[in-house]
């Protein structure tokens, strides 16, 4: 059984208990969470509680998760663009619209299902039977590089690296607005949004820090840019919420940005595009890339015309 441990703090306070563990455990539904605290699962300051019991700054809540029972994740046959494979790993370009492992909502369909039909049981079992292989993660409508590990020691090695962030990571994305430099940096926490569940929020005082360097690759017009963003740091959300922060969302953001997107972009124009590491048996530096997909370079020209930068 899986114990997670919360201190509610000034923030939540006043929230229902139900709804306080949904926003700082957003894997778990609210009903979910209903379900844990009928059940007797869920403890507020080492005592059953109500879902409607409200809580207060520096309570402790303890969330006893059960193993999940019977779940099984099926291989199934999905056009996987490989980039490199060898005995340890496997390099894949991620299409728009696709989820990295299964989840709520999404049990077929996902890089998981494809990576199971064509690696089989080569594949890490450091996550589970839901994450098999999956060491780091990019967003569902994020698009391009990731890697998966096939054993366990390649997974130990590649997170090792991830924790101390020596992964070279770059992302190509279309932001709205000019920036008054060519480069910069963005350093602040990233930390749940207190108020919604599925947001993440910069913070100067709380949270995880989080660095993230930016590079304009074009200036277009003087509404929007392409900018290359590199991440020191792996925080959920990182780039979108750290190029809203700095008064730039990206295009398609519906959520950190325009809640109505004139583009009609299936979220957020942003793709991974360079990955590189310290490869886990030949303890070389490798490096993958891949260009940005169609979607974004039509975008991309469509400004360009827009603003006659062309």
């Amino acid at each position: 059984m899986e114990k997670i441990s919360f201190c509610v703090s000034e923030e939540q306070e006043g929230l229902r208990l139900d709804k306080c563990i949904a926003v700082l455990c957003p894997e778990l539904s609210r009903s979910y969470v209903q379900k844990l605290i009928d059940a007797g699962k869920v403890l507020l300051n080492d005592a059953p509680a109500k879902s409607k019991e409200p809580v207060k700054e520096e309570d402790e809540i303890l969330v006893l998760l059960p193993e999940p029972q019977g779940l099984a994740v099926e291989p199934e046959e999905l056009p996987l663009d490989i980039v490199y494979e060898d005995e340890d790993i496997i390099v894949i370009n991620k299409p728009k619209g696709m989820v990295v492992h299964p989840a709520a909502g999404h049990y077929t369909g996902t890089l998981v299902n494809g990576l199971l039909y064509h690696c089989g049981d080569s594949l890490s079992g450091i996550n589970g039977i839901l994450r098999p292989g999956i060491v780091h993660r990019i967003d569902m409508d994020t698009t391009g590089i990731l890697v998966v590990c096939k054993n366990d020691a390649a997974h130990r090695s590649l997170a090792e690296q991830f924790k101390v962030h020596s992964i070279t990571r770059r992302y190509n994305a279309l932001v709205y607005g000019t920036f008054s430099e060519p480069c910069g940096r963005i350093e602040s926490y990233i930390c749940r949004h207190p108020n919604d569940r599925l947001k993440m929020t910069a913070s100067t005082s709380r949270g995880k820090y989080a660095a993230t360097n930016y590079r304009v690759l074009e200036t277009i017009g003087n509404k929007y840019s392409h900018v290359i963003c590199e991440l020191e740091t792996g925080r959920t959300h990182q780039i979108r919420v750290h190029m809203s922060f700095k008064g730039h969302p990206l295009l398609g953001d519906t959520v950190y940005g325009q809640k109505k997107d004139p583009f009609h972009l299936e979220g957020q124009a942003l793709h991974a595009g360079v990955l590189g590491f310290i490869h886990p048996r030949t303890g070389k530096y490798v490096e993958f890339s891949s260009e940005p997909p169609a979607y974004f370079e039509e975008l991309l020209s469509k400004l360009r015309r827009q603003e006659g930068s062309l």
